[in-house]
């Protein structure tokens, strides 16, 4: 057997076990299902409040570009495997194998692309039936949908490799999440972006989490949605060309960086991060 189709079909196996996994293990089920939950939550109190005078309900603006915001987290659960598994020495056994970081790869694709779908669904399937106005039943809205996911997950995923290889353990991770907190906050995730100064706006436009928002809106919005959008357009070229950008950006810089963390990792630089764990811990 050629030994990339080799490694594609041992990563594949693999991420259907984690997946599989991931779905069996009751503190991962929490995780599953507390998010979605908590904003399902959020969207029921903000159904019937209205956006200023467009008549539109922050609840019906808001649950599309919560799932253009979860896809883009998906670069953060990529990042936290990739640096937990590095620490407890996953990596180092996958690169002691013919293929084996290749392979890993291909199955932490399989099972963050397969959990993050999963709570997706999650949260979308009980938000159609509590969030009133969304145009679920157009006819374009699901290949849009399915679109907008694809291209974000390929600008996501690598992204999330990239900053798992810079990060050298799981407490680092903290490091990314205030500015993660300050692009969703800043990119009409939970109010219009139209709102907000136009400072912040071009500031916002530079990262993944506006134009996903924006494409799922595109997608499960009713057409009269697009009044509260910036320039009133749902601007799907310029949403393929920066979420492109990002995925041609991660995939340059992906396997640069994966090769020189690989290169780096060592039995001995395994045991000095369990033994820093250790000391942390005690």
């Amino acid at each position: 057997m050629n030994p990339t189709a080799g490694a594609i079909r041992a990563g594949w196996t693999r991420g259907l076990i984690e997946l599989r996994q991931s779905f069996t293990n009751a503190a991962d089920l929490w995780g599953h299902f507390f998010w979605p939950v908590l904003m399902l939550a959020v969207m029921f109190f903000m159904r019937d409040t209205a956006f200023g005078s467009s008549g539109l309900l922050l609840g019906t603006l808001a649950l599309p570009s919560i799932l253009g915001m979860n896809v883009a987290l998906g670069m953060v659960s990529m990042s936290q495997q990739l640096t937990a598994e590095r620490e407890d020495g996953t990596l180092l056994r996958a690169k002691a194998t013919p293929n084996g970081m290749r392979g890993y790869l291909v199955g932490k694709v399989v099972s963050v692309s397969g959990i993050l779908l999963a709570d997706l669904a999650i949260f979308l399937i009980p938000g159609m039936f509590i969030i009133p106005g969304l145009a679920i039943g157009s006819p374009g809205s699901w290949p849009a949908l399915i679109w907008v996911l694809a291209l974000g997950m390929a600008a996501a995923l690598p992204i999330g490799a990239v900053l798992g290889s810079v990060f050298t353990s799981a407490r680092s991770q903290g490091l990314i999440t205030l500015p993660l907190l300050g692009m969703i906050a800043i990119s009409g995730i939970f109010y219009p972006i139209t709102s907000m100064p136009e400072w912040l706006q071009w500031i916002a436009q530079i990262f993944p989490f506006y134009w996903l928002g924006l494409g799922m809106r595109s997608a499960l919005l009713p057409d009269a949605a697009v009044g509260v959008e910036i320039g009133e357009s749902w601007r799907h070229l310029e949403t393929i060309g920066v979420l492109g950008a990002w995925a041609v950006l991660g995939v340059i810089l992906a396997p640069i960086v994966l090769r020189r963390m690989a290169r780096g990792e060592s039995g001995s630089s395994v045991a000095k991060r369990r033994e820093k764990a250790v000391q942390r811990v005690g």
